[in-house]
């Protein structure tokens, strides 16, 4: 399996980093995607990356949530950093209007920097995307050369969103939300297959049931392939190639 979203170089995990690892390989994870936020996450992020160098990967940018009055000079100094270590993705970039819309054009101008890195560099998005659906599928749909693709991390939208986002060439990054009581996500993967999934924990958050409400880390994909394949009919077997291999198609061309 490759959990493809996961902040596992954070404080939440200093305490146990190398159990939580050999929990994660234990589980048959063999590969861990790490989401850059801001300039502070980079250099955990790649001493994580220097430590398990054929486990973890690295992905460059400012996240919506970490927009601010200072952010394209933020986006200077990190564009400056495109060409140091083999990144995997752009991301996570994207939108967030939860809080509040202050920020909103600064991230669509951010967002939009961010599409070009992907363009230059041919790599994909990884997208953030909260309150904000409408906002970042028309961005993509005028961007959209036909070289454009990524994902929509934890993804939870209703199936007509889904439909957007796969006609835009893009994958759903799906995530412990699925597993959650009443959670329409489950349906909305039961009609989309998993032709164009991925798996994702967002570890140290949202982790899948029974561990609700506790740490999350990448050994509990597990349970997000158990409710993907209850879900769709496939095998748990099933599921985890084809999300593995869609993985990889991504983003290990």
């Amino acid at each position: 399996m490759i959990d493809t979203h996961a902040h596992i170089y954070v404080s939440e995990f200093d305490a146990d980093r190398p159990q939580m690892m050999e929990r994660a390989l234990q589980a048959g994870v063999s590969r861990i995607l790490l989401p850059g936020i801001d300039e502070t996450s980079l250099e955990p992020m790649l001493a994580l990356c220097r430590d398990y160098p054929a486990v973890c990967f690295p992905m460059l940018a400012l996240h919506p949530g970490s927009v601010d009055e200072h952010a394209l000079q933020t986006m200077d100094r990190l564009e400056s950093r495109l060409d140091d270590p083999p990144w995997v993705a752009i991301g996570e970039t994207g939108i967030d209007l939860y809080w509040d819309t202050k920020w909103k054009d600064l991230q669509m101008e951010v967002f939009r920097r961010h599409i070009g890195w992907a363009r230059a560099k041919r790599l994909p998005l990884v997208i953030h995307s909260r309150n904000a659906h409408r906002e970042l599928t028309d961005v993509l749909r005028s961007e959209q050369d036909g070289t454009l693709t990524g994902v929509f991390h934890c993804f939870g939208g209703s199936f007509e969103q889904a439909r957007d986002i796969l006609d835009l060439g893009f994958y759903l990054g799906i995530g412990g939300v699925v597993t959650f009581k009443n959670a329409r996500l489950a349906k909305v993967v039961a009609q989309t297959g998993i032709s164009r999934l991925v798996l994702e924990t967002d570890a140290p958050y949202l982790a899948p049931d029974p561990y609700r409400g506790k740490r999350n880390e990448p050994a509990y994909l597990e349970h997000i392939v158990a409710k993907i394949a209850a879900e769709t009919g496939h095998t748990p077997e099933e599921v985890k190639q084809a999300t593995t291999r869609n993985a990889q198609q991504l983003f290990f061309p």
